[in-house]
């Protein structure tokens, strides 16, 4: 069975509960650590030292307490450790401008969350199929 490590950044509730069920329901194990706030997730890379791996994923929300996801992403991006990393930005935002922005910090993928839950579901299982089926991401 193929394992991956995610780490979701989120500070809404029941987003993570969605997420993490929706990745709990595959038959891929799925080491998930979930962080609130994007200094979090900076103080989290920084604390990696060669014994902990870095994630093999990061879904990443824009609108994040103590630090943004655009500035997240920059800083995983901007790191020769980490650059290599997927970043896809799971985010309400569909602004014309967070989209750009992110792309110009080079996110891999960038989803606007959908409103209904079942196709909030649906889409997390869309992301696990190709980011992890599909997909050949760099081994830790």
């Amino acid at each position: 069975m193929k394992s991956i490590n995610i780490l979701l950044v989120e500070d809404n509730e029941g987003d993570i509960v969605l997420t993490t069920e929706a990745f709990e329901e595959s038959k891929i194990a799925n080491l998930m650590k979930v962080i609130r706030d994007g200094k979090g997730v900076i103080d989290f890379f920084e604390s990696l030292d060669n014994k902990k791996s870095p994630p093999d994923l990061v879904l990443l929300d824009i609108n994040l307490p103590k630090m943004s996801g655009h500035e997240v992403l920059l800083y995983i991006k901007n790191n020769e450790k980490y650059k290599h990393i997927p970043v896809i930005m799971l985010t309400t935002s569909s602004s014309e401008k967070d989209i750009l922005q992110s792309y110009k910090s080079h996110v891999n993928c960038y989803i606007t969350k959908p409103i209904d839950v079942s196709d909030f579901m649906k889409a997390v299982t869309q992301i696990e199929n190709f980011w992890i089926n599909i997909v050949s991401i760099p081994k830790r």
